[in-house]
């Protein structure tokens, strides 16, 4: 595996994936970087979470100052304001850096249901970041069927797979070495960045499939090998 990153961005750290994110992560012993379109929103966050975890470091920035700070950027912004903000991010972001992409085109976006989803030109929503980020950023798709709800509450026990999709597998592994910092989560190579469209459309199943039993179920996947990366 590779050496682990020590610090992360995370835009849209404000909201409910995003800021459970941030305290599983800053629990963990990363630093983060909350990044919002409101230099205050994001400095408010990072208070709230440091209050909850206070041994951690939290730092709020406007998104194109956050988006610069680190190598690895989480993007856990609604589909409504996915595009807006990749084309506010431009120029920010730089050669080298990893996006990882969270975000779901789901129906809601437009007022429809939650349990449908859009159509997107490019296949996927990560595949439309990776258009839009500047020459050199890689987009990585990840964290689509880990529920917010769970992520925010520290006292509840996480059991299940990230599914990662991406084109090239050392940043996968990067990814991977992040997001298994986290107590419970197993990150699992799903293949290319187009499998995405796959594993985006999961995360309405489970919205689905959580409504149905009133639960906040994840994904396993089964009859892997010990030894993933």
């Amino acid at each position: 595996m590779p050496a682990q990153d020590t610090s992360v961005t995370i835009i849209g750290a404000s909201g409910a994936l995003g800021f459970g994110l941030a305290l599983r992560l800053g629990a963990a012993g990363v630093d983060v970087t909350i990044g919002s379109r409101d230099a205050g929103r994001a400095r408010e966050a990072a208070y709230r979470a440091h209050a909850l975890v206070p041994d951690a470091r939290f730092a709020g920035l406007e998104n194109a100052v956050a988006g610069a700070a680190n190598e690895l950027v989480v993007l856990c912004v609604p589909f409504r304001n996915h595009s807006e903000t990749l084309t506010n991010l431009r120029g920010a972001l730089r050669a080298g850096q990893l996006v990882i992409d969270t975000t779901v085109p789901l129906a809601a976006a437009v007022s429809g249901k939650a349990t449908r989803m859009l159509g997107v030109w490019q296949g996927s929503a990560a595949q439309q970041a990776q258009e839009m980020v500047d020459d050199g950023v890689t987009v990585i798709a990840a964290l689509h069927t880990v529920s917010a709800a769970t992520l925010g509450k520290l006292d509840r026990k996480l059991d299940e797979d990230v599914l990662i999709c991406g084109d090239r597998r050392p940043d996968k592994q990067r990814v991977a070495t992040l997001i298994d910092r986290i107590a419970g989560l197993r990150s699992v190579d799903c293949g290319r960045l187009e499998m995405a469209r796959i594993t985006e459309s999961l995360t309405a199943l489970l919205i689905a499939v959580n409504a149905r039993h009133k639960t906040h179920a994840g994904i396993r996947i089964t009859a892997l090998p010990e030894t993933l990366w």
